[in-house]
C-alpha cells in the first residue's frame, strides 16, 4: 500500500508541476499584455496626432477590448489554478502522504495584510489600461469636431464594447482578495 501511495504522490507531485508551469507561462503573457497596451495605445495617439485626425482614435477601443479581454481571460485561468491547487491537488496529496502542510505557499502568501489593497490598486490599473484610455480616446474623437455619422455608430458601439469589459474586470475583481475573482494568482 506504502508503494502505490507513492505512485499516487509521484503523480499528484507531477501534476502539480504540469499546473504550475502553464501558470507562469500564463502570468507572463498576460503580463506582457499590460506592456503590449501601452505601445499600441502610444503607437495610435501619436499617429492621429502626426495625422491630426481623431478618427484614427476609433483604433483604440477595439484593440484595447481584445487586449484586455485576452488579459482577464489569462489572469481568471491563472486564479482557477491557484484555487485547483488549494482545492483539489493539496487534499489529495495530504491524503496520500499524511502530511499537514503540503504546498504552504499556495496559501501563505494570500493572507498577507496588503492583499486587498494590492488587488483594488490592480483592478484600477487594469481599468485605466483596457477602459479608461479607450473611452479618453472615444470622447476626444467625440469633442474633435470631424464626425460622420457611420464613424460615429461605431463609436457608440465600441463604447459599449469598453464599458461591458469594464463592467467584467471589476467583477472578476470582486471580491477583493477571497481569489473567487480573478486578478491574479
Amino acid at each position: 500500500m506504502a508503494e502505490q501511495d507513492m505512485g499516487e504522490g509521484q503523480l499528484l507531485l507531477a501534476e502539480y508541476q504540469s499546473v504550475k508551469d502553464e501558470q507562469k507561462a500564463r502570468i507572463g503573457f498576460r503580463d506582457n499584455l499590460l506592456y503590449v497596451t501601452l505601445a499600441v495605445v502610444a503607437a495610435v495617439i501619436a499617429a492621429a496626432a502626426q495625422a491630426r485626425q481623431t478618427s484614427m482614435l476609433l483604433a483604440l477601443p477595439p484593440v484595447c477590448v481584445v487586449l484586455g479581454w485576452t488579459y482577464l481571460v489569462n489572469d481568471e485561468k491563472i486564479s482557477a489554478i491557484g484555487r485547483y491547487v488549494r482545492g483539489e491537488l493539496t487534499p489529495r496529496l495530504a491524503a496520500v502522504t499524511g502530511a499537514v502542510d503540503v504546498f504552504g505557499w499556495e496559501t501563505f502568501h494570500r493572507g498577507d495584510a496588503r492583499r486587498t489593497s494590492r488587488k483594488i490598486v490592480q483592478c484600477v490599473v487594469d481599468l485605466l489600461a483596457f477602459c479608461v484610455v479607450p473611452l479618453a480616446a472615444l470622447i476626444v474623437y467625440w469633442g474633435g469636431g470631424q464626425l460622420s455619422s457611420g464613424l460615429l455608430v461605431l463609436s457608440l458601439v465600441e463604447a459599449v464594447g469598453v464599458v461591458g469589459l469594464g463592467v467584467f474586470v471589476v467583477l472578476y475583481a470582486v471580491p477583493f482578495g477571497t481569489g473567487t475573482g480573478g486578478a491574479g494568482v
